[in-house]
């Protein structure tokens, strides 16, 4: 039986478990009438990759698809088209990405990374077994509500904005906490920082949360995302109910895993819905963050709009809404300093890879110089 059998999105389709739709199956209609078969990319290693396809799984080459943009290489999550006749098999085509999980790599040259493709749910792990590192929190949060500028990284470039991945906020062995009021507080302080994000406690020891955290899953495609330790693979194969994942158990010194998980992998779910757990990750550089971050810290820009000044940099300007803020209590001063990090860290980010940025970026560093020396300057003649 071909593919074109399958063409209808029902729950009989082989693939309808992995998130096959009406839409991907138009987006696939031309690469259908050439003999290809459709397939989701479970697993990505070396060049080749695990396709699922309705035909059942299989090993495929990726070399008719490896670009110069780092950005369109074959990631898990890909929905691809594959040669079902060749030998070896390869991916002929990958469709255009509807979201997209991208960080900086820690290189020189200013790439992005792509951890995760065609997700609905972003799921951020923080351990409370380990002190909460909000910085670090913010980050994830800034990244994940930027996925949606992830959309149609192939085809003609443009957003639509019909898909959007959700970030959810993960707090894992909440087992350890001693009482129900400090955990209270906890989830208190998280909510803080992740502004109309779901917080939700889970333990894959107790159970607890499991079950809600598999409701959400169930709806769609959602990536394991946080440290080493952060217990991804654990809480993966409680949701699976078998050991599917292998673990290892954290340091005790400091909580930190031993990165046991060392590719992405695409996993269907008992219940319904699709989860790719990754390796847990050290550094999560900023990649054209810019709309996230100002999500994440919406307070202090709505705040900014009370300044002023209109270019305030809330530095020592009069009529500073935002420092009058953090003076009266009502915003902490180490938000601010998040903000202001991840808003450089972004731009500078930006300015290695767009020229034009680059060059407005230089005049407005030289223009600003010389207001400083021409201030200098005045200054030095008042006092003559």
């Amino acid at each position: 039986m071909s593919f074109l059998d399958f063409q209808a999105s029902t729950p009989s389709h082989p693939l309808a478990p992995y998130g096959w739709d009406d839409a991907w199956a138009d987006t696939f209609a031309p690469y259908a009438e050439q003999g290809l078969l459709p397939g989701r990319v479970v697993r990505v290693d070396r060049g080749q990759c695990d396709v699922v396809t309705p035909g059942g799984p299989l090993r495929a080459d990726t070399a008719f698809v490896v670009p110069r943009d780092p950005m369109r290489i074959v990631c898990t999550g890909d929905w691809v088209a594959v040669d079902p006749d060749g030998d070896p098999q390869f991916v002929r085509a990958l469709l255009p990405r509807r979201t997209a999980f991208v960080r900086s790599t820690s290189s020189q040259r200013s790439e992005g990374q792509v951890l995760a493709t065609n997700i609905d749910h972003i799921v951020i792990c923080v351990s409370l077994a380990v002190e909460l590192d909000l910085g670090r929190l913010e980050r994830f949060l800034a990244l994940a509500m930027s996925s949606t500028e992830g959309a149609a990284l192939l085809g003609d470039g443009r957003n639509t904005g019909r898909y959007a991945a959700h970030p959810v906020v993960l707090l894992t062995k909440a087992d350890l906490v001693p009482d129900a009021v400090t955990l209270s507080h906890l989830v208190q302080d998280i909510e803080r920082v992740a502004p109309g994000v779901q917080v939700l406690p889970v333990s894959s020891s107790t159970g607890e949360g499991v079950d809600v955290f598999g409701a959400i899953a169930s709806g769609g495609t959602s990536v394991l995302l946080g440290i080493s330790g952060a217990g991804k693979s654990t809480l993966a194969n409680t949701l699976l109910g078998s050991d599917v994942m292998e673990v290892q158990a954290a340091r005790d010194v400091d909580g930190k895993g031993r990165h046991t998980t060392t590719t992405r992998n695409l996993l269907v779910l008992p219940g319904g819905g699709v989860l790719i757990d990754t390796p847990g990750l050290r550094g999560v550089g900023l990649w054209d963050a810019g709309t996230g971050v100002g999500q994440v810290f919406s307070e202090i820009e709505d705040l900014a709009l009370r300044c002023r000044f209109h270019d305030c940099a809330h530095q020592a300007e009069p009529g500073c809404a935002v420092l009058g803020a953090i003076e009266d209590g009502s915003l902490h001063e180490r938000r601010l300093e998040s903000y202001r990090k991840l808003l450089r860290e972004n731009q500078r980010i930006a300015a290695k890879t767009d020229a034009r940025l680059r060059s407005e970026t230089l005049r407005e560093w030289k223009r600003r110089g010389a207001e400083g020396r021409a201030a200098m300057e005045l200054k030095r003649g008042g006092a003559r």
